[in-house]
């Protein structure tokens, strides 16, 4: 006797069908699972033995053989105990249903419950793009899982419900999804206006939000810099749903999808601690999950302590900064993620924080602060488009009652300045001014001839590389978006320099 069940499997974001086939033959009782499978899948045997048991049905007295195609691909996780259970039932008859427009996807626990699985999002939209007209998930993942429209998402919570549902005997509705239910579980973010003083730092991050630009906040302990990075998520513009969808599916990969939420539709916010390792950042495992730089896709990577980070671990995000893409290479192949997000760093002009304060007095080494600096190497500086000093706060202000700028106010002129963007970039696939390439870059930020004689001094004086002059052109471009300009004038370009204070051969002098 034998049967077919369609399934799913996983390789880092993309997603494959699996066709789970069981045969019964002659010989003594025993299950074989073949098809490339890894510990997590063999045990599948164990556990889809004691759930049928504790299900009410009875295990096969026959040699079973469980293949898992294609063959040649390796197969993990725990994912395929329920498709098993299924075609268990269907080779021996108990299940006449007619299921080969439906795919099933879990885990099982021992007395038959359907448990969570990661990356049940990506599978569900390549079921639908394979003509699968149903699919039965985890109850626990069934809300990300509704956002998919054109297929029917089924939630199941025990073996149970899924064979008495095949078989007539009671009726699952399928899942949609309530676009109403996210905005009431949205959190409020961080507001701009609970910020005293810092009106250039407020500037600069308004610059960076309007054109997409990483950058860095160099600045004494309690200045404020962490405060402020945490409030750029509620001044970028809101998210497209392509991309919350991609951003969720990479958060379901790795399993870090928030309790009772369908879809990321805020900004991610990610802020590692300097002890995370290279693959914490990049992403890693056998067949690598999502790093640090992947969750953030879509939203911000703040690197607080910048220095103090290994320089292995900062190293890692240079070529993903530039391309907006990881590619992991393990010996079972390639995984390449999705990575476009902003990279904004803080860290303290010296290993004791006062260097430059204008009352308190640094106790490093002489030649500290430039050794300090030195660990951040030279091309993962020239990567961060602005640089920005955040000085200390003046008592006045700290005490002032009046309350600064809201985000509500900053995130329209953001709005306006990326709206300038994507129609100037349309059909590009690019949406914003940091991400052009320097072919877009030598189109779309000619600067006027001032601004030329200005860039070639600066040039110069601070030897730029040609990174860097092209990082002043495009936040020089965004300036110009800001204040509705058409031409990069000399007075935009001055303000790109100002926010590169940080090269080496000025920080050196």
């Amino acid at each position: 006797m034998f049967a077919r069940i369609n399934s799913m499997g996983l390789y880092g974001i993309e997603s494959y069908m699996v066709g789970v086939e069981v045969d019964f033959g002659m010989g003594l009782p025993r299950i074989d699972v073949v098809g490339l499978p890894d510990a997590a899948v063999n045990e599948s045997r164990n556990r889809v033995r004691s759930a049928m048991k504790n299900s009410g049905y009875s295990f096969p007295q026959s040699r079973v053989t469980v293949n898992l195609s294609p063959a040649d691909t390796k197969k993990e996780g725990p994912l395929y105990d329920l498709p098993i259970l299924i075609a268990l039932l269907k080779a021996e008859q108990r299940l006449k249903a007619d299921t080969d427009d439906c795919a099933f996807i879990g885990e099982l626990s021992l007395d038959g419950l359907v448990r969570h699985i990661n990356g049940a999002l990506p599978m569900v939209i390549r079921a639908k793009k394979e003509g699968i007209k149903r699919v039965f998930v985890p109850a626990a993942n069934a809300l990300e899982s509704s956002v998919v429209e054109g297929i029917e998402v089924y939630a199941v919570s025990s073996v149970k419900e899924v064979v008495e549902h095949l078989t007539g005997f009671t009726t699952l509705t399928p899942v949609t999804y309530d676009k109403s239910a996210e905005s009431l579980n949205k959190a409020p973010l961080p507001d701009f206006r609970d910020v005293r003083g810092q009106q250039e730092a407020r500037y600069a991050l308004e610059i960076a939000a309007a054109g997409g630009h990483n950058i860095l906040m160099v600045g004494p302990p309690g200045s404020g810099k962490s405060m402020l990075a945490k409030r750029l998520p509620s001044i970028l513009p809101d998210m497209t749903f392509e991309e919350s969808l991609r951003t969720t599916e990479l958060y379901s990969i790795a399993g870090v999808l928030p309790e009772g939420v369908s879809l990321i539709t805020d900004r991610p916010f990610r802020a590692p601690h300097h002890t995370v390792s290279s693959a914490g950042l990049s992403g890693g495992g056998a067949i690598p999950r999502p790093g640090e730089i992947s969750l953030a896709h879509n939203g911000v990577l703040f690197l607080d302590e910048l220095p103090e980070f290994s320089r292995q671990a900062m190293e890692v995000l240079r070529q993903p900064i530039e391309d907006n893409i990881i590619t992991i290479s393990r010996a079972s192949g390639s995984v390449t993620y999705p990575c476009s997000a902003m990279v904004v760093c803080a860290m303290n002009p010296c290993p004791c924080g006062w260097y430059g304060h204008p009352k308190r007095q640094c106790t490093c080494p002489p030649g500290a602060a430039q050794r300090y600096l030195a660990r951040v190497s030279g091309p993962m500086l020239d990567r961060i488009d602005i640089h920005i000093e955040v000085p200390p706060v003046e008592f006045e202000k700290l005490s002032s009652e009046e309350n600064g700028e809201c985000s509500a106010d900053i995130k329209k002129r953001v709005n306006a300045a990326r709206k300038i963007q994507q129609e100037r970039l349309k059909g590009t696939g690019i949406t914003c001014n940091a991400k052009m390439t320097p072919e877009m870059t030598k189109l779309y930020c000619k600067p006027s001839p001032a601004a030329l004689i200005m860039l070639e001094k600066v040039f110069d004086k601070l030897d730029l590389s040609a990174r860097a002059y092209d990082k002043i052109l495009r936040v020089s471009r965004t300036v110009a978006d800001l204040e509705g300009s058409e031409t990069v004038e000399a007075v935009h370009v001055a303000r790109a320099v100002q926010f590169r204070s940080l090269d080496r051969k000025l920080w050196r002098s």
